[in-house]
């Protein structure tokens, strides 16, 4: 009897296991969750539910704005702005392409990820910037013809923790 009871217990602790690892990818595609991707279009309507028939909440209206993917079902991701405004877009919508959005109001770009290394460029607040690589603390990045490192607390579009080759 206590035999049996074990081996229930461990199967169930098992199968909790898979359905906690599972939790850290989408369901559709398999990839990571949350993540970040990027607007694809320039124009596109943010749905309250996954389909057409749904209404339309907000329009998105900036090619490129980095975007955090938060759901899947079927051809449709929920998604999130930096201020947490969303909804559902069509899949076809967005890129894989990683971009940030300058959260200061100055930020250096620097030629190394060092804080002594001479600055690029400055980059306003509002600017979407392509994300190129990150390591713990720093992240290197193109916008307006102008490459150079940030420090990853300065932008929003990448995890605090997150490493780009």
């Amino acid at each position: 009897m206590k035999s049996v009871l074990l081996i229930t217990a461990l199967l169930l602790s098992i199968q909790l296991a898979g359905q906690t690892a599972r939790a850290d990818v989408g369901p559709v595609t398999g990839l990571p969750m949350p993540r970040f991707v990027s607007l694809k279009a320039s124009e596109a309507n943010v749905r309250r539910g996954p389909s057409k028939t749904h209404r339309i909440d907000w329009i998105f209206k900036r090619r490129d704005m980095p975007l955090r993917v938060i759901a899947e079902h079927g051809h449709w991701r929920r998604v999130e702005d930096r201020d947490g405004v969303g909804g559902w877009l069509h899949y076809s919508l967005i890129s894989g392409v990683r971009t940030v959005i300058i959260d200061e109001d100055a930020v250096e770009l620097r030629r190394k990820p060092m804080t002594d290394a001479p600055v690029a460029a400055m980059l306003e607040r509002g600017v979407v910037a392509r994300l190129n690589e990150c390591n713990t603390d720093w992240c290197l990045m193109r916008a307006d013809g102008y490459r150079g490192w940030a420090p990853k607390s300065s932008f929003w579009g990448v995890e605090r923790a997150e490493i780009i080759d």
